[in-house]
Formats: C-alpha cells, structure tokens, sequence
C-alpha cells in the first residue's frame, strides 16, 4: 500500500493496473447494460399496458376478434422464445453473468491491490496534479 505522495498502487506493476482496470471496466459496461435491461424490462411493461387498455377499447368498439388476439395471444406471451418475460430475463442477467462477474472483480481487486477501487484512475489523478505543482 502506498503512503501519502506515493504514486497510487507503486507495489503493483504497470500490467498488475493494467489488467485490475480492464476488469474494473468489464464490470462497468455490464452495470450499463443491466441498466439498459431495466429499460427494456419498463419499455415492454409500459406496452403490455398499452396492448391491455387496446384490448378494452376494441372489444367496447364491437371487435371482439382482434380483442380476443390482444388477449389471448400477444398478452400472455414473453418477450424471449415466447415464453420468458422481461422480469425473468432481467434477473437471469443479475443473478448470473452480473453477480459472477461483480464478484470476480472484487477477487481481482483483493488479490492485486488489497481491496484498492480504481488504481489506474488514481495513478491518473496523482499524475495531473504532481504536472500541475511542477
């Protein structure tokens, strides 16, 4: 661990910083698309609403056929392999790739850098201010 003025992570190697950030950033773009999941998970819900008031408004308007197809097809149908919804495969997602990998990056981080967050950003950070002393 380095002590104050110390250049940020100095007890690891250029490559050691290297790779902890890569992972650091692997977990980064997988937070991004959980998030474009709950989207997507909220984008679907809020259609299937629409779909659902379509089906009241075309059975009170006399048709009962494709009333009937809102309700008996599209409705109780998943977004995947018609079959699993939204919801299932947002938590597939978080309770698989997003907690293994999450806790792959913490491993990471306890093995090279003794629990340390953000190594090569902090190396950046100390570098930008010891040019800016200068």
């Amino acid at each position: 661990m380095e002590s104050d003025g110390e250049r940020p992570g100095s007890d690891l190697t250029d490559r050691e910083v290297e790779a902890l950030h890569e992972v650091e950033l692997g977990v980064e773009w997988l937070r991004r698309a959980h998030g474009k999941l709950v989207e997507f998970h909220h984008n679907t819900g809020h259609a299937m609403e629409h779909l659902d008031t379509a089906e009241t408004l075309l059975r009170e308007s006399g048709h009962d056929d494709l009333a009937d197809e809102v309700r008996d097809h599209h409705l109780p149908r998943g977004v995947v392999d018609e079959d699993r919804w939204s919801y299932d495969v947002l938590e597939s997602f978080e309770g698989d790739i997003m907690a293994e990998l999450g806790a792959f990056e913490e491993q990471a981080r306890v093995e090279l850098a003794d629990g340390r967050r953000h190594v090569a950003e902090r190396r950046q950070e100390h570098e930008w201010k010891r040019q800016a002393d200068e």
